[in-house]
């Protein structure tokens, strides 16, 4: 997805896991997946350089799409739709 539609996307639960560092916010993003249903988004946000790795090799892993990620001011906001 392009920046801007990341930027228009609205996510169907949002997870701040700005205050843990890895593994943290994988494993609040597995927890907050499973409170959703299939084709929602999940919004991850996460200080953690190492999420920009880890979430998308774990969606492509569970089947779910990895949409793209914004870097905001010392934050990311990854996006994954639920497969």
């Amino acid at each position: 997805m392009t920046t801007e539609e990341l930027t228009n996307l609205k996510a169907d639960k949002s997870v701040d896991a700005r205050g843990t560092s890895c593994p943290g916010p994988l494993l609040a993003a597995k927890k907050a997946m499973g409170e959703i249903n299939s084709g929602q988004i999940l919004e991850i946000l996460s200080a953690d350089e190492g999420t920009k790795k880890d979430i998308p090799k774990w969606a492509t892993k569970k089947k779910h799409n990895y949409l793209g990620t914004l870097e905001e001011s010392g934050y990311f906001k990854i996006y994954v739709k639920k497969g």
